[in-house]
């Protein structure tokens, strides 16, 4: 079963045009705030209605502009989880679970109730309140009412975001295991792009309410096809750019010349040069075999500007060629765990960094 959409909808500051068509892979849609990922799962759902367009689930057409369709949100069979505030505050867990489930037998509501909530870990809280239950509970159950329906498709809606770090954790665990079972269309909306990529299986990155590249989340992270789908998959790292040769370009804004990976990147029209953050070698750590002629392909000496703790990660803004000065901004940054920091951090400056051939992003205008 695929669902498909194809709308239009005016909104005040843009215009959200969506194409997609999603299959029993999930996909996470990525981008900022206020780029249009919920109005886009709204408008699939039934909430809002977009100005023009087609949606069909299967072989049921939702919505079509031209034929005068819009199916009610209730009739869609479409199960929706929305970030916080997913649960009636005056219903019990099952209670929660079973509405929707009007029109079936008793016996048939029941066995759900007790289905869903044996899948999604929350049997024995049947007959709490939502204020008896703690976050990752009440998100749980939440999931355990949208799918209790049996829907064609599900929606969800930044499920994470309210919770704490555990929490999220086991509300990620347990969508994990339900996508497995599911296998019908599951659209995820998110702006934490580790999220996506675990969750989802492809992935649809908007920008202003347009689609900037939508496909295998490891095709799109390896190669994003554009500067701006470089930026939402978490590059930090650009250069103005221009080809010099068929495996080589010049990065102007950081100074150097850079070896590229052979391939269809030297085929590739160049405007930008991107290195993601954690694929910048150190020497003494990445790389120190001896070997000159190898090692002295994209590498720089450089000296840092500063450097930023969390328990786990160092960040490091680099400055390549020379010692910074006074006013000196940094060329890169560069993300190390802990372990290599300590490695090489009291080695004498300048450090050598590597930009490997296989890591350079080429990027068009």
């Amino acid at each position: 079963m695929a669902l498909t959409v194809e709308i239009s909808k005016r909104l005040p500051e843009f215009e959200l045009n969506v194409s997609l068509t999603a299959d029993s892979d999930p996909v996470s849609i990525l981008g900022p705030s206020g780029a249009g990922k919920s109005m886009l799962l709204r408008c699939i759902a039934g909430i809002e209605r977009p100005d023009r367009g087609h949606i069909s689930l299967g072989k049921r057409t939702l919505f079509d502009s031209e034929k005068r369709i819009s199916v009610p949100a209730r009739a869609r069979h479409i199960g929706m989880l929305f970030q916080s505030d997913s649960l009636f505050p005056h219903r019990t867990v099952a209670e929660n679970i079973e509405f929707g489930l009007n029109g079936l037998a008793a016996e048939e509501r029941a066995r759900r109730i007790a289905l869903w909530a044996q899948r999604t870990h929350v049997q024995g809280l049947e007959h709490r309140y939502p204020r008896e239950l703690s976050g990752g509970e009440q998100q749980r159950a939440a999931l355990a009412r949208a799918l209790a329906t049996e829907p064609e498709a599900l929606l969800l809606d930044e499920p994470l975001t309210a919770l704490d770090t555990h929490l999220r954790s086991q509300v990620e665990a347990q969508l994990q295991e339900t996508f497995v079972e599911f296998r019908r269309p599951v659209l995820l909306v998110t702006h934490n792009i580790e999220e996506a990529y675990r969750l989802g299986e492809k992935l649809m990155l908007l920008a202003r309410g347009c689609i900037v590249a939508f496909g295998s989340k490891e095709e799109i992270f390896r190669r994003p096809p554009t500067r701006m789908a470089a930026q939402l998959t978490g590059c930090k790292n650009f250069s103005q750019a221009r080809r010099i040769g068929e495996q080589e370009i010049e990065a102007l804004d950081w100074q150097c010349r850079l070896r590229t990976a052979p391939g269809e990147n030297s085929q590739r029209p160049v405007a930008f040069a991107g290195i993601r953050a954690h694929h910048i070698e150190f020497g003494g750590v990445d790389f120190d075999s001896g070997n000159e002629a190898a090692e002295s392909s994209n590498v720089f000496p450089c000296w840092p500007v500063r450097v930023s703790e969390t328990p786990f990660r160092v960040t490091l803004y680099l400055r390549l060629h020379q010692p910074p000065g006074e006013s000196a901004g940094h060329h890169l940054q560069a993300e190390v765990y802990k372990e290599k920091w300590r490695k090489f951090s009291a080695r004498p400056l300048p450090w050598r960094v590597r930009l490997a051939s296989e890591s350079i992003i080429v990027l068009p205008e």
